[in-house]
């Protein structure tokens, strides 16, 4: 495989990791119905229709004549190809179709619709024109050329590919190579134990490799959608060794991933599995509180025990850390636009028949809100290049799904309906109301500029939410690209700024700007919350909690 078609294969990928979004479900109902409104519009609008009918002749005229300006977008990559622009029968190919394409849209877009209609409208006709796109076919330049590189071995391969990702991956192209990864032996291998385990998880202790450390500790706690080893991928990009090396004594939470046995696992469940990993981590380490960092559902999480200790005056969370989580879940995305009453409803009556909603269904539905991203550049890699997918730690990692339980998962349909934690006491967990005006710790609340998952205007609305002293930060990178961001990367770049004004648009405008990793500004958020620097100590654990099976633990391996 080419270097640059790996390299854009795991861009693509490190924008486009499993968020929370699909916890509500696209059903392939909402799409058949909304592609039935839009075949009975051209019956009903039969005028208006034959007036786009024409207007796309002329432009055909235009193409074959070879005087269209039709071109893709600049950032559109599947047209990087020179034949695209230089090849006269390519050039009139991608015209044609951008053509049909442009005129689709412009035919559903004055239809007289409703607006919610039309951008129902909108989302059907995308995924039929971006699968009908020329680069998925067999006559695809980068194919062809391919195809008599190899002596029509590619061609092999891409059927052998193919017929494999039908009876393994249900008829999905793969995004990694599966094989080339293994949990504990060439990810997630920092240095550590499991100090303590209950049924919901393994609370692992990392081994210090500084000589002091700061006497108040962290507990990081990953999304409950996806495996811990994000933040112990490999020795440079992890963030367990960036906390390590900056004298912080690092615990992080892995979660069961659930069988239908877990299907009442709820909110609750997880917080008060997250009280006992505290407790003990104060044992630990004896002190009298600690920090918290928590990822997405993690952060939601995070929020909700912080929400629940302030209603019963415990001061057990010193600072707590939100990466890229929102909690304000007033949704502005495409996931909005099949939500109603009746999708909620469905969706949560179907994961308890369940017992549990299964992460590749997730992935499946995320997958085809984005299929450029997610299947497509996948198919022309895998079937028309005859390549194997790629070998990719994230990717590996987004692709090591872990199941929901039906509780949690109606828990967090119910946020999604009723955004509770905008309001005092509407959310009640371990039988105590939430009020996040009361949660007064220090919070440093992380997003990314071009995060579609979490973005990074609601992140910031849900940073408005605490009673505090809040630091926003933002980073000019995606989803998890935000997440892992080690220092040293000429590329990267943060934003910060010292209020905290009502619209997210004033903050940017008024933010300063910085070069470098947001790692080494939280570095120093950190140190200034840490507490006073001690001698490391020998052990992992203690009497009471001695250490056990070495990390990456056990509950990581369940499939």
């Amino acid at each position: 495989m080419s270097n640059k078609n790996n390299d854009d294969l795991q861009r693509q990928a490190s924008e486009n990791t499993l968020g929370l979004n699909p916890v509500i479900g696209l059903r392939r109902k909402d799409l058949l119905t909304s592609a039935r409104m839009v075949l009975g519009q051209a019956v009903r609008q039969p005028l208006h229709s034959a007036k786009h009918v024409a207007h796309f002749g002329l432009e055909l005229k235009n193409v074959i004549f070879g005087k269209s300006a039709l071109q893709p977008e600049s950032d559109d990559r599947r047209f990087n190809d020179p034949a695209w622009s230089q090849n006269p029968l390519y050039r009139r190919y991608l015209q044609t179709y951008l053509a049909w394409r442009k005129e689709l849209h412009d035919w559903i877009d004055t239809s007289n619709l409703s607006d919610q209609d039309i951008s129902r409208g909108h989302f059907v006709i995308n995924l039929m024109t971006e699968a009908m796109a020329p680069t998925n076919s067999a006559a695809n330049p980068a194919a062809v050329k391919r195809f008599f590189e190899t002596g029509g071995k590619s061609l092999l391969d891409g059927l052998s590919n193919l017929a494999k990702d039908m009876v393994h991956n249900g008829g999905m192209p793969s995004q990694v190579n599966m094989e080339a990864f293994e949990v504990g032996k060439n990810l997630g291998t920092s240095e550590g134990a499991v100090v303590f385990r209950n049924d919901v998880l393994e609370l692992i202790q990392y081994r210090p490799i500084t000589e002091q450390v700061h006497a108040r500790p962290l507990l990081v706690v990953p999304p409950q959608i996806n495996k811990f080893y994000v933040f112990d991928l490999s020795p440079e990009k992890s963030l367990a060794r960036f906390c390590l090396r900056s004298n912080v004594q690092t615990f992080i939470v892995s979660w069961r991933n659930p069988t239908k046995a877990q299907r009442e696992w709820g909110l609750s469940t997880y917080i008060d599995a997250l009280k006992e990993a505290v407790d003990v981590i104060l044992a630990i380490t004896g002190s009298k509180d600690l920090n918290m960092l928590g990822a997405c559902s993690g952060g939601i999480t995070c929020t909700a025990l912080l929400g629940h200790y302030a209603a019963l005056g415990e001061t057990k969370v010193n600072a707590l850390t939100l990466l890229v989580s929102v909690l304000d879940t007033t949704l502005d995305n495409q996931v909005a636009l099949f939500v109603d009453e009746q999708t909620l409803e469905t969706a949560k009556r179907h994961s308890y028949q369940a017992g549990v909603l299964e992460g590749r269904d997730m992935a499946k539905v995320f997958a085809w809100m984005r299929p450029n991203d997610l299947i497509w550049n996948y198919w022309v890699n895998n079937y028309l290049l005859g390549n194997e997918p790629p070998v990719f730690d994230i990717l590996f990692w987004n692709n090591d799904t872990t199941r929901l339980p039906a509780a949690f998962h109606g828990d967090l349909i119910e946020m999604f309906k009723s955004n509770p934690l905008t309001r005092a006491d509407a959310l009640e967990v371990c039988g105590t109301p939430i009020d996040l005006k009361k949660v007064t710790a220090d919070i440093y609340s992380l997003a990314g500029t071009t995060d579609h998952i979490t973005p990074w205007q609601s992140c910031y609305r849900s940073a408005q939410l605490f009673g505090g002293n809040v630091e926003f930060v933002l980073s000019n990178s995606g989803h998890i690209q935000s997440i892992l961001n080690p220092p040293g990367n000429p590329k990267a770049r943060y934003m910060t700024g010292s209020e905290m004004p009502t619209l997210a648009s004033d903050w940017q405008e008024n933010a300063h700007k910085h070069t470098d990793s947001w790692w080494l500004h939280w570095q120093t958020w950190m140190a200034a919350r840490s507490g006073e620097l001690k001698k490391a100590p020998a052990r992992l654990g203690n009497r009471a909690y001695p250490a056990g099976e070495a990390s990456p633990g056990t509950y990581v391996h369940e499939r």
